[in-house]
């Protein structure tokens, strides 16, 4: 089998480096309880490049008397009005960086925080905060409302991740997660097309699949560059009027590391070619981490015809 592009009347498949998305690091809306006596340890707060974060107290802020050490050409001149403080940093620090910020309120109470950066384990993202509200009195308005909305979000969050596991717990998520663990054999797909492509040092080899009823496409993502290699989303819709179609998509780590393979497995019922009594050609496209459009391919009919 021949490693080359087809042509459209197979499969176009092009390798982009478009930028479609913003990028989007993981932010984080938390509440930081004071002790009695607050000035004995200095919470931390986590930014990102070009983030705001944004300190909300319950009482003023001294414009006067709040400083933060060796910000400048690190981030923007401390913004400070009312209750609130906003940092932003000018770039990415590392999370052995660290800045003291002493935020002085009205009534001359003294706020000490160390203001640094976090990563996740896994994959390297930064997470920023994007507004930590301070609380001193466990017991004020602006304690329990904070405390009822972080309760809420909570609660919406574990919604939403039940709701979106019953969604996803359907027969094609089940074939797309085998073929995400390089198990096509253990499916009734079977293998019709395979081309290899290269950006960088990242290696993509895509393969495409039919069955009975279904597509499903796979990418064999090899990672050589310095940094992981992540999928922030894939999208599938019609070429002919962008209607969005429902697919399954799974991969077999949350990212690749440098110098690791993944997977990422699509599987397309044939309903999703249906446009009333016609079949029409799908666009199935990968956004990377930082929200570039790495690749997309046009999917025929053909692949899933009875």
């Amino acid at each position: 089998m021949r490693d080359i592009l087809p042509s459209r009347s197979v499969l176009p498949l092009v390798l982009v480096a478009s930028v479609a998305l913003a990028k989007d690091p993981d932010v984080v809306e938390r509440i930081i309880n004071l002790s009695e006596h607050p000035a004995v340890t200095a919470n931390k707060i986590y930014v990102a490049g070009r983030v705001a974060t944004v300190l909300r107290f319950e009482k003023e802020v001294d414009l006067e008397q709040t400083r933060m050490l060796g910000w400048k050409g690190w981030f923007e001149p401390l913004l400070v009005g009312g209750t609130k403080v906003v940092l932003e940093p000018l770039r990415d620090i590392e999370p052995g960086d660290r800045f003291m910020l002493l935020v002085t309120l009205r009534d001359s109470t003294e706020v000490p925080f160390v203001v640094t950066s976090e990563q996740q384990p896994l994959d390297g993202r930064r997470v920023a905060d994007q507004q930590v509200t301070v609380i001193r009195s466990l017991e004020s308005a602006s304690a329990v409302q904070a405390s009822l909305y972080e309760s809420l979000k909570r609660e919406r969050d574990l919604r939403e991740k039940v709701e979106r596991h019953e969604q996803e717990d359907s027969v094609d998520h089940a074939l797309a997660a085998i073929l995400a663990k390089d198990a096509p054999q253990q499916t009734p797909f079977r293998e019709w097309r395979k081309w290899r492509l290269q950006e960088g040092d990242v290696e993509f080899v895509v393969r495409l699949f039919k069955s009975k009823g279904k597509a499903a496409v796979v990418f064999k993502i090899t990672n050589r560059e310095n940094q992981p290699w992540k999928m922030k989303m894939a999208r599938l819709y019609t070429v002919s009027g962008w209607k969005d179609k429902p697919f399954a998509v799974r991969t077999d780590r949350e990212a690749i590391t440098p110098g690791t393979t993944g997977y990422v497995a699509i599987v397309a019922d044939k309903s999703a070619f249906q446009e009333g009594a016609e079949q029409k050609d799908l666009l199935l496209e990968i956004y990377r981490d930082d929200g570039y459009r790495q690749l997309f391919v046009v999917l025929d009919p053909a692949l899933a015809r009875d």
